[in-house]
């Protein structure tokens, strides 16, 4: 792991929570392992969880029937995205190994966490329709949900009351970044 760089996509609300406390013990392990590690605080940067045109600072194709995915792609192409965004897909490329730690709601990410995944994970940046997942940019890259759920492991078995989590955790696979 010596030399490598580590992204840390982190959101909960408190400090003194455990998912705070699972993202500081993988900061100090890392770290003692010779990686670079950053640490992107959704909640403590204020990161705007919501995909709108706010997002692009230049004129946009078609702002009567905007698209969203369009848009994001010509403006990431014109460097026209917003700082916060552009920040988040600097730290993507560069790191090795990206870490999401959250605490499940509701069976997926937080919204904060969902927001930061819809705006800076843009079509052409994070993938085109010819390229994604083990094609895409991020071939080379390795990603770890580390998250809680707030209920017995049993509650998330094949006979548990929430199902498998393989299951529950399939949308995630956006993050399959490698083969």
């Amino acid at each position: 792991m010596a030399s490598k760089k580590v992204l840390i996509v982190y959101a909960h609300q408190s400090s003194g929570s455990f998912n705070s406390a699972a993202k500081d013990a993988a900061v100090e392990a890392l770290t003692a392992k010779g990686c670079a590690v950053e640490v992107s605080d959704l909640y403590a940067m204020k990161f705007k969880a919501t995909a709108t045109a706010e997002d692009i600072t230049g004129e946009v194709k078609n702002a009567d029937h905007f698209c969203y995915g369009e848009e994001t792609k010509l403006a990431w192409e014109a460097g026209t995205l917003t700082a916060d965004i552009t920040e988040e897909q600097r730290k993507l490329t560069e790191a090795d190994l990206v870490i999401f730690q959250f605490p499940m709601y509701w069976f997926t990410v937080p919204a904060i966490m969902k927001g930061w995944m819809d705006r800076v994970l843009t079509l052409g940046f994070a993938f085109t329709h010819e390229k994604r997942y083990s094609q895409g940019i991020f071939k080379d890259k390795k990603a770890m949900l580390s998250f809680t759920t707030g209920s017995q492991e049993s509650m998330f078995s094949a006979d548990g009351i929430n199902g498998d989590m393989n299951v529950t955790l399939w949308p995630l696979q956006v993050f399959y970044f490698d083969e």
